[in-house]
């Protein structure tokens, strides 16, 4: 379940950038629109989630439900035959692809006895299905090749995509049973779909810094999804999807570093590193190029896993610590909604603007484009040191996230 669902996505997503200016000629806007459809699913997710699947259906066949209707959608981009025509297409997409990223949650989380010590190995299946999607994109396939661009062969993600949603869909059905929980219709109230009832955390200070940083490091962020398979492969880079999946192996490696920091350095160190390395990443790509500085390129995408792992994954630890135990679902959903949703759509629209100022000719600017997010993550990484207090968490056992406790220096 987890491989498809995250190959699923995996699979268009890291080349849209390269497939809308290849096939449908589209700007930098429109590709700031297409990537911003990720946002309004992330924002809409909860209530779809909360409406439905908390109170009438189980999760398994609402999974099932959604996959099938999405291959018919995957289906139908892979033909279209303009951005006027592939973009209501990709919104109704993503409105009924993120709230299935919380239906396997829920779905894996119900048949375990200690989610805590089992989820970790299952969710480390959906990196893989990432993987997977790009490295048979570019090597199995070779669809993000010069010559393959030029023909037009991106259009071939969608329509694979669509055969492993039909597969997922139709496995979904086989799941283990997951009604909705006792009660559930109780907890899907207005206030907990919009998680309005973690606002009150905003009144703490470090929260609120972080909560603000949080926003604005996903305008860097974006720049990355939206802009980095482009790059690639339009500055000649070989089996450039294939060499994007470096991030997804980092990002596991890194995920075992993370309690160790938060030990060792505390919060605010760990969250430093990992806004430290948005700008660092993004002055390899601007120095960077195919031939001699190659590694340049090749650092910086492996570098994902410690953008990603040590800022988000870190500031989730921080936000359950903060929640208590009668919030932290309502707090994961503030922040997940600030971030995938309020942050990303500024930060999508911002890299379009950019993209379009920086092209002539066709041909991008690529290090003047690259030199904004790293320029815009120094300054966030510079405020944040300035006016986040430490906080260190401290283990009572064996080093695990759930072990971790945190207490002010």
């Amino acid at each position: 379940m987890m491989f498809l669902q995250f190959f699923i996505w995996g699979g268009w997503f890291v080349t849209l950038g390269s497939f809308l200016a290849a096939n449908l000629h589209a700007s930098g806007v429109q590709s700031a629109l297409a990537y911003s459809t990720q946002s309004w699913g992330a924002i809409v997710a909860p209530v779809f989630v909360g409406l439905i699947a908390d109170r009438h259906l189980n999760a398994e066949r609402l999974l099932g439900i959604v996959h099938l209707i999405g291959a018919v959608l995957l289906f139908r981009l892979a033909r279209a035959p303009s951005f006027g025509s592939f973009y209501p297409l990709l919104v109704g997409y993503m409105i009924l692809y993120m709230p299935t990223l919380a239906l396997v949650n829920t779905v894996a989380f119900r048949q375990m006895t200690e989610p805590s010590r089992e989820f970790s190995s299952i969710r480390v299946w959906g990196t893989l299905g990432w993987i997977g999607a790009g490295l048979v994109i570019s090597y199995g396939f070779a669809w993000d090749s010069t010559i393959a661009l030029a023909e037009g062969q991106l259009h071939n993600t969608f329509t694979m995509c669509g055969v492993a949603s039909f597969v997922l869909g139709a496995y979904s059905f086989t799941l283990p049973a997951t009604p909705p929980a006792a009660g559930g219709a109780a907890r899907s109230s207005l206030r907990r779909l919009f998680s309005l009832d973690a606002i009150g955390l905003l009144k703490e200070p470090n929260f609120l810094v972080f909560f603000g940083a949080s926003i604005l490091i996903c305008i860097p962020l974006a720049f990355y999804y939206q802009n980095a398979n482009q790059f690639l492969t339009e500055i000649q880079v070989a089996n450039a999807t294939g060499k994007q999946t470096l991030g997804q192996v980092s990002e596991v490696a890194c995920m075992l570093l993370v309690p160790f920091c938060l030990i060792r350095l505390g919060m605010k160190a760990t969250l430093l590193v990992g806004m430290g390395a948005w700008a660092v990443r993004y002055l390899l790509f601007a120095f960077g190029n195919a031939h001699e500085f190659l590694w340049m390129l090749l650092v910086g995408l492996a570098l994902h896993g410690v953008c990603y792992d040590f800022f988000f994954v870190s500031g989730q630890i921080f936000t359950d610590d903060k929640a208590g135990a009668t919030f932290k679902a309502a707090a994961q959903g503030l922040i997940t909604m600030a971030t995938y949703g309020v942050g990303m759509l500024i930060g999508f629209s911002v890299a379009g603007i950019v993209a379009d100022d920086y092209v002539r000719a066709g041909i991008h600017d690529w290090r003047a484009i690259w030199l904004y997010p790293a320029a815009f993550a120094a300054v966030i990484f510079a405020a944040f040191a300035l006016t986040f207090k430490n906080e260190r968490l401290l283990d009572s056992g064996p080093l695990r996230p759930r072990s971790l406790r945190s207490r002010r220096n």
